[in-house]
């Protein structure tokens, strides 16, 4: 486990204290029962941004603490446990990150303070298929006015504004567009895990340019990938925690079905997968912090292994509660919706191993 200094330490804490208080798994129960367009509790997420969560990452100067990306992984971490839904993923790191590497200082000015209080929401809108490929663009500006669709994207009904790839003379590049102005029309999705996303058409929508093209692109989503991880790593764990705690108690055959070594065999399987995963993403977020040039590689290393574990944990954990597990009114089936959406969003397993495959020249 990563060595936490004094202000990562309290943030952990205080993140881990809030999630058991105020969002345990009965309050996600509660917001997807209730329906809520957005696809979270707008109280919760009002908590949050006090709390100074929405301004994790973003400088002193706009209004955050320039805690850094490791520092926001916590915090995304414990949310995991609990399936906290929230744009803090979306509008904290990713749309965060966009304006910080590649926003002017106007841009800057306008935008991070705003996100930084949570009283404005951004996400980013890169996606035009069923599955994750930023390098596939159709979307285009002509004359500062932006047209094209994207899909599945996150909290994309409760945006403010969007983060959106497009393509500019032929060259891929990022573009701010505000979701209030002409041209831009949502259409709200019901995805597995209940959370906020939606379709958005964008008609010759009013568009500001951020500097760095492609790189910035993918220096976006990087961050945005290991934050996901992150997310992914809480809920597998506490996926894993709530198994073992059942295979200690659950009684079958006159013994603890924890006694039983092919099920031992299995929770060993799952815990060397955590803590393999852990050390992937800790790692991925610390690379981001420092700058260093294998931040690509060791993203796609953490999001592969951490979709491949979070999948191992959910499908055993429904497993291992047997009957129960299959029901809606446990807990399980929350963890293994959360995975395949988590797996899906920003690449899949395939993707970043065909990815990693190419940074080393395969």
């Amino acid at each position: 486990m990563a060595v936490l200094n004094e202000e990562q330490s309290m943030l952990k804490d205080a993140a881990k204290s809030w999630v058991q208080e105020k969002s345990p798994v009965t309050a996600f129960r509660k917001m997807r029962d209730s329906g809520v367009e957005l696809g979270y509790d707008a109280a919760a997420w009002n908590e949050m941004a006090e709390m100074g969560w929405a301004g994790v990452i973003i400088p002193e100067e706009y209004g955050g603490s320039n805690f850094g990306y490791l520092s926001l992984g916590l915090i995304l971490e414990e949310l995991g446990r609990t399936l906290t839904a929230s744009p803090l993923l979306a509008s904290g790191l990713a749309a965060s990150s966009a304006l910080i590497l590649g926003g002017s200082d106007a841009q800057k000015s306008e935008w991070l303070p705003k996100l930084a209080e949570g009283s404005a929401v951004g996400t980013l809108a890169v996606d035009e298929g069923p599955h994750h490929n930023p390098e596939k663009v159709e979307a285009t500006v002509s004359g500062g006015k932006l047209t094209g669709k994207k899909t599945f994207v996150l909290e994309g009904m409760a945006a403010n504004v969007f983060v959106v790839s497009a393509k500019e003379g032929g060259e891929i590049g990022l573009y701010l567009v505000k979701a209030d102005g002409p041209g831009v029309t949502r259409q709200r999705l019901s995805l597995a895990d209940s959370r906020g996303a939606a379709n958005v058409t964008f008609e010759g929508a009013p568009a500001e340019k951020l500097e760095g093209g492609s790189a910035l692109l993918e220096k976006v989503l990087d961050r945005a990938r290991a934050g996901l991880s992150a997310e992914m790593l809480g809920a597998a764990t506490q996926a894993f925690e709530t198994t073992l705690d059942y295979l200690k108690t659950r009684v079958q055959f006159g013994q603890v079905i924890g006694s039983f070594q092919a099920l031992q065999h299995r929770a060993a399987k799952m815990f060397t997968d955590l803590e393999l995963a852990r050390s992937a993403v800790e790692a991925a977020l610390a690379a981001i912090d420092n700058d260093t040039p294998d931040v690509p590689e060791l993203v796609s290393l953490a999001k592969a292994k951490m979709g491949d574990t979070f999948h191992l944990v959910s499908n055993e954990m429904v497993q291992m509660h047997g009957g129960i597990g299959m029901t809606d009114a446990h807990d399980a089936g929350f963890y293994l919706k959360r995975a395949r959406a988590a797996e899906a969003a920003f690449g899949n397993q395939s993707y970043h191993r065909d990815r990693y495959a190419k940074i080393h020249g395969y």
